[in-house]
Order: structure tokens, then sequence, then C-alpha cells
């Protein structure tokens, strides 16, 4: 994603300094399904700790040389640890019931596997599953099942500033399973991860390190954090995309764009379709871009990948797209043509997700 990201920030770039054309970046929030569907008549659902406890839970430095250290960076360590499984609980509760999917969502506030000797990670049994589901009056039985981090720390000098820069990634892995009552052995299994980042700044090596997250406010926080990373695959959830227009090359599109700033979508499509109609095919791709964000930002979603394809097919001709790949197949040559069908693959992504999505919001009637 940072790599996709990062090209086609360059890409923009290029048409934002193109003499002949500029483009706006603005954002549009749309739903995703998740990566599990459960029946609408599952409503209740309970969050258990299934996690060994574990009162020395210390990171753990891994041995390495300095070979590893890269331009500019003074000192570097890896460790790994395990997250705080209730603080995980409690976060991945919290979390689902924000999400507002289901009825309701309690927590079973005691670890199953609190008087474990030693750690161990234990499938729930058809019984224990049925017994949990009969005291806390549920319908699913989630979970938590093991919480992992994964820590680098590195400081690094950098000499346009003359200061010394900490940083802390972390990676965290939490695991989940879920259980359906009557059902043997876990419905699915989820291992999930992501990521958190720690930064400081200072005049010294020394004074910078002291500044640097400890590592019991790195496991609690992560810890927190865990719970909320595996809710996605669990409901369906709003995503922030970009989405960018043409606002140049027309007088209606200088005005349209300026309709797009002030949220009139309405007074804009018409100067689009007038632009449309134009004889210039670059003019015709732009608009047929711009409109196709229209249909999207109505929730029109096949109509809008109808649009994204005539600007796709547009911009093949324009940019003699054919011609350039048996030449020199470099994507810098074509830009209009690689970032129209950026969109169309996400838009046809989306079209594929309505189904499930649909599946999945049946709950609420499709009110979504």
């Amino acid at each position: 994603m940072a790599k996709y990201s990062s090209y086609l920030s360059i890409l923009v770039l290029s048409l934002v300094l193109d003499s002949c054309q500029t483009i706006e970046q603005l954002s549009i929030d749309y739903m995703v399904p998740a990566d599990i569907s459960f029946p609408s008549t599952l409503k209740r659902v309970a969050i258990v700790n299934n996690v060994s406890s574990n009162p020395d839970n210390k990171m753990i430095v891994e041995p390495k040389g300095d070979s590893l250290l890269t331009k500019n960076e003074l000192q570097r360590a890896i460790t790994y640890g395990n997250g705080i499984s209730a603080i995980t609980t409690e976060s991945l509760a919290k979390a689902l019931a924000e999400a507002n999917y289901f009825d309701e969502v309690v927590i079973c506030d005691s670890a199953l596997r609190a008087k474990d000797i030693l750690p161990r990670e234990a499938t729930l049994s058809k019984e224990e599953i049925q017994k949990l589901a009969d005291n806390l009056d549920v319908d699913v039985i989630i979970s938590l099942e093991n919480v992992q981090i994964k820590a680098v720390r590195a400081i690094h000098f950098i000499p346009e500033w003359e200061a010394f820069q900490g940083t802390t990634d972390v990676k965290i892995y939490p695991t989940i399973k879920v259980y359906l009552p009557l059902r043997k052995g876990p419905m699915v299994t989820i291992n999930a991860n992501d990521s958190i980042y720690w930064e400081e700044i200072g005049n010294t090596e020394s004074y910078t390190l002291s500044r640097m997250i400890s590592d019991e406010e790195l496991i609690k926080e992560s810890s927190d954090f865990a719970g909320t990373i595996p809710v996605k695959y669990l409901t369906p959830y709003w995503k922030t995309a970009n989405r960018f227009i043409y606002s140049s090359g027309s007088v209606e599109m200088r005005d349209a764009a300026i309709y797009v700033r002030e949220k009139s979508w309405e007074k804009a499509f018409p100067l689009w379709k007038l632009t449309y109609q134009s004889k210039n095919e670059k003019q015709q791709m732009r608009s047929a871009l711009n409109i196709a964000l229209y249909y999207e930002m109505k929730d029109s979603i096949e109509e809008a990948e109808k649009w994204a394809l005539k600007a796709q097919e547009l911009a093949r001709k324009v940019e003699k797209v054919d011609t350039k790949l048996k030449e020199k197949p470099d994507l810098n040559r074509m830009p209009n043509y690689y970032f129209i069908s950026l969109y169309v693959g996400e838009l046809q992504e989306r079209i594929t997700n309505l189904p499930k999505l649909s599946a999945q919001m049946s709950r609420f009637n499709d009110d979504f």
C-alpha cells in the first residue's frame, strides 16, 4: 500500500505540473465488507480472554551485530514480547461495540487460562463454548488467543537538522478465534497484524534515547491498539480513499471545480456533461473521469464504472498507450491512463464487494 500511494502521488504531481491541466484531490468515505459474514440472526457477542497469564512479561532483545545498521543509524535494537491480554480483550470489546454492528457486545472479565502453570494455546471445547454462551446469553464467542509484539528501536543522526531522531516501530500480531455454540471447533481463526509508531527528536543521542517510549508503556499501548486490529475482519467498516478531479482545460471545467469545492456537485455535473460533448478527446477524457466521480459520490457505482471506462479508453487514445507499450513500457509516459486505470480498478473492486456488503448489512435493511 505504501508503494502504491507513493507512486500515485508522483503521478498526480506530474499531472499537476503539466502546463495544460490541473487536478485536485478530495476524499470519499465508503463502506467495505468484513472478511467474515455472520447470519443476521446472530446479534449478541461475547469477547473472552483465552490467553495464559504471564506475570513476568518483558521484551526480549534479539542479538545482532553492528552490520545491521543503516546509513546515519547510530544504534538499533529489535525486541519481542507478549501483549497484556486483559487490555487487548477490553479494547477488542470496546472497538466491536463502537462498530454498532451487533445488538450487544459483552466481555468475560476473567481469563479462561488464568490457572495455567505453563503458558499454552488451547482451543475452546464444544462444552466450554456452550457453557459460556449460556452463562453470558450470547450467540457468538470471540476468543482472544494470543498477542505478540515486535519492536524495532533506532537512533539516527540527521545531518541537515544537526539533530538525533529516535524511532520505535512496533508490529503487533493479535490472534482471535470465533466460535458458534453447538459447533465443534472454531468457525474461523484470524491472525491479524498492524503497526504503531513513535518518534522523538533531540539535540543529543542520550537525550533522545531517554525520551523514547519505555518497554512498559510500549506493551500497554500496543496491547490496547491490538484490540482494534481484528474489528475490520468481523464487521463492515468505513474506508477513506483519495479521489481526484480534473479542474482545468476550459471555463466550464474551472467553474465546475469551484462548485465541487462548495460541495455543489449537482451544479458541477451539467458543466462536465457539456464539456464531454467537445470534439477534443482530451477534454472528453477529463470530463468523463469527473462524471465517474460524480456518480460514485451518489453511490451509483455501476454508472461510475461506465464513465471511468470511457475515460480510460479516451486516455488510451490521447496518450497513444498501445504504441508506447510496444516502444517502451514506461508508465511515466502515460500518467493519465495509469491514473485513470487505478480508479477503474477501485470501482470494480467496490462493485465486486457490493453483494457481500449487502448481505452483511441486511440486518439493517440495507441502510448504509
